[in-house]
């Protein structure tokens, strides 16, 4: 029999339930067939968060009573492909734990795999609001119930009854997300203008991770807009996150608009265009754009964030068309001429 190689691989020998979820620009499903190709060395990984392939692994092995969770951050090449030494590493370690008999897992063994992750240079910790859209959406997916915290915050967001937005769990917002059909998120957008600002940040942090209506996406755009007014930066900022996986027209002509106006785009909302929404940097115009308000801004790092975005595959070749292309003294011709000279030093 074939050494295992590969973590899909060692998945597929021991017969073990696995579900993949991304944990890096968002919390959505990944499919076993990417991590697979993705281990192989055949394509980059598609959706890089400083400069690592964030991973959640759930999985029940053996006769494991409950599934197991690994996060697993794998470190990426300059091409977005896996950098495979620590992998390769844990590989090794988590086949000597099993004896290298995984087709044989029993109940001893399962709880020595659970305690891998002790000590992994691999292992991450996700976020709160990250950790409670996985659970939220993992918890969706196995057909399983909602949370308890969800009844109150439907009740709240539907404007039902009067509930106090501190009995609001934020575990209770990331279920309502997952499970909100569009009724729900038509009922929604007329009550973002009044939300607390606490509320209306839990609730964009959670939306950042679904696509949802453009009735929605206008009401996100309004909240903003509002904010930005009385110079609420933060709120402004988790706006233009929310709207980020929306796959919204509105969404793209909303950056636009921030891009072209020099006063708002400041290093957060950037940082949140970049972060969240670079699904619409993936546009002609506006590319150039974000990269030139990138480089005006003496406070951003625009070294990392443009690496950052050159990993992800869909926009490595546009990433560098525009810095070719950017006019010579133009300001992303002064940082490129910065970087270059960094790293020559």
């Amino acid at each position: 029999m074939q050494p295992i190689q590969t973590l899909d691989e060692f998945f597929t020998r021991s017969g073990a339930e696995v579900s993949l979820y991304h944990m890096g620009r968002h919390v959505t499903p990944c499919p076993r067939s990417t991590l697979a190709t993705f281990e192989r060395g055949e394509m980059a990984w598609p959706e890089p968060w400083q400069g690592q392939a964030r991973l959640a692994i759930m999985f029940r092995l053996g006769d494991m009573p409950e599934p197991a969770i690994w996060f697993l951050a794998l470190p990426l090449d300059e091409q977005g492909l896996l950098a495979p030494a620590q992998r390769d590493a844990f590989l090794n370690r988590l086949l000597e734990t099993l004896g290298r008999t995984v087709s044989q897992v029993g109940r001893k063994e399962t709880a020595d795999v659970e305690h891998l992750m002790k000590d992994n240079p691999l292992s991450f910790t996700p976020n709160v609001t990250f950790q409670a859209m996985l659970n939220a959406r993992a918890t969706h997916d196995r057909g399983l119930t909602a949370s308890q915290h969800l009844e109150p915050v439907e009740a709240y967001f539907s404007g039902q009854q009067t509930i106090a937005w501190q009995a609001l769990g934020l575990q209770g917002i990331a279920d309502y997300v997952i499970r909100m059909d569009p009724s729900d998120a038509e009922a929604l957008a007329p009550r973002l203008a009044t939300l607390p600002t606490t509320v209306i940040h839990s609730l964009c942090y959670c939306l950042e991770h679904q696509t949802f209506s453009d009735t929605l996406v206008s009401a996100l755009r309004l909240r903003g807009e509002s904010a930005a007014q009385q110079g609420d930066v933060e709120t402004l900022s988790a706006c233009i996150r929310a709207v980020g996986n929306a796959d919204s027209a509105e969404a793209g002509e909303w950056y636009s608009a921030l891009l072209n106006d020099t006063a708002a785009s400041g290093p957060d909302i950037l940082a949140a265009m970049a972060g969240r929404g670079w699904q619409y940097l993936e546009d002609g115009g506006r590319l150039p754009l974000f990269l030139q308000r990138l480089a005006e801004d003496e406070r951003t790092d625009f070294a990392n964030a443009v690496r950052d975005l050159a990993l992800i595959p869909r926009l490595r070749l546009p990433v560098m068309m525009a810095l070719r292309d950017a006019p010579e003294e133009s300001p992303i011709q002064r940082r490129l001429a910065m970087m270059m000279s960094q790293r020559n030093a």
